[in-house]
């Protein structure tokens, strides 16, 4: 059985387009089948409209495709500085000079809201921290389209609210986002538009309160409490 099968969309430019589905979707096997982490036996994969299909990540990386994965996985023994600097070096500008690379990375951590924790070591920050040293990670390669998997896994309340406000203003610097994320509220409050997978189908497609109002994605995923807590938060 195909974990996709006849998947078809297109993400506007500068929007923040989200994708949903339970357990067992096809979310992240998209993920990867985008970002070059796995191949295609079928279809395509269109990049500023050029074929980029069962191109490698590195590849991916230096047209200006990233991403983040569910579990986050920092140099430990680098510090935060250190883990963003690295991207800066390996992505789509190349960055090789050291002094450059670093202001950069510096630049980064600020955006997301690390640049306090920069001498700190990866492995000595929180959750909520190592989640947008993920981001960060991401964003230093100079991305176009940036693919975030579920940075709100394991997040509280506030670190979440303020994952929105991030997410916003990546979009607002002209970055295009793909997210996965499972806290519907979330989705539902920052997403332009939404794509809804079942089963490794396409089931619905819209604007945030056109798939909320979608029988189909209230009897297959979102459920009754599930539609009423989102429309009411």
């Amino acid at each position: 059985m195909a974990a996709l099968k006849d998947v078809s969309f297109d993400v506007p430019e500068k929007q923040i387009c989200g994708f949903i589905g339970p357990n067992g979707a096809g979310k992240t096997t998209l993920f990867s089948l985008i970002t070059g982490a796995a191949r295609p036996s079928s279809g395509k994969v269109h990049f500023r409209g050029k074929d980029v299909t069962g191109m490698s990540a590195s590849s991916l990386v230096k047209k200006g495709v990233a991403r983040t994965h569910q579990v986050v996985r920092p140099f430990k023994a680098m510090t935060v500085l250190e883990n963003v600097q690295v991207a800066v070096h390996y992505g789509r500008r190349a960055v090789v000079r050291t002094g450059i690379a670093r202001e950069h990375a510096m630049e980064t951590l600020k955006l997301v809201g690390l640049d306090r924790k920069a001498n700190a070591l990866a492995s000595a920050i929180s959750l909520g921290e190592q989640k947008r040293l993920e981001v960060a990670r991401a964003l230093a390669t100079a991305p176009e389209l940036i693919l975030l998997d579920e940075i709100c896994g394991g997040l509280t309340g506030s670190e979440t609210s303020a994952m929105m406000d991030l997410l916003h203003n990546i979009r607002e610097q002209g970055t295009t986002i793909m997210y996965v994320e499972h806290d519907m509220k979330a989705i539902m409050a920052v997403c332009d538009r939404i794509t809804v997978l079942n089963f490794g189908r396409k089931l619905a497609e819209g604007k945030p309160e056109e798939v909320q109002n979608d029988s189909a994605v209230i009897e297959a995923y979102l459920g009754k409490s599930t539609f009423g807590s989102t429309k009411n938060g």
